[in-house]
């Protein structure tokens, strides 16, 4: 579900549905009331976690700020790590995926990666009003599936926060 983000230049793809929820207030936000969930190519996606960099300094995985900060300018995405998000959309203890896109990965994700846009904003309304009726199971049902998504050691290593 891509969104723009508040850092200039990025196209952000928020794999979580809750996640997106948080973000644009089950759809209700100025400018955000159309809820889009947009299926990428895996290999869309893979291009774009191997060419990321973290959006923060890692001590141990960067040698320095200084090199974090050249890779940051030169990465064409940047992985950040949030807190999922339950029902309610209070945090989780564990985190959840966002990827920035800029120059060539947003290009490539506009020309090359979608394979299909839907329109969820009803399915948005429709679990909001569920939780908000405290009808939890129901409104879990709605969710869409998570499924785990293999990735090699190799792509995942440098992006561990």
């Amino acid at each position: 579900m891509p969104q723009k983000g508040c850092e200039r230049g990025l196209t952000w793809v928020k794999p979580s549905f809750l996640w997106m929820m948080y973000r644009c207030g089950w759809g209700s936000k100025a400018g955000q009331e159309t809820v889009l969930a947009v299926e990428i190519s895996r290999d869309g996606f893979a291009w774009a976690l191997r060419n990321a960099c973290l959006s923060h300094y890692v001590r141990g995985l960067h040698a320095d700020q200084d090199d974090w900060k050249r890779q940051l300018r030169q990465a064409p995405t940047r992985v950040q790590w949030d807190p999922e998000r339950d029902l309610r959309l209070a945090p989780l203890p564990f985190r959840s995926l966002q990827l920035g896109l800029s120059g060539e990965a947003a290009a490539r994700y506009a020309d090359e990666w979608i394979v299909g846009i839907k329109d969820v904003t009803s399915l948005a309304q429709q679990v909001h009003t569920l939780v908000r009726s405290d009808e939890l199971a129901r409104a879990t049902e709605l969710l869409p599936t998570k499924r785990p998504y293999p990735l090699s050691e190799d792509v995942l290593a440098p992006l561990r926060a």
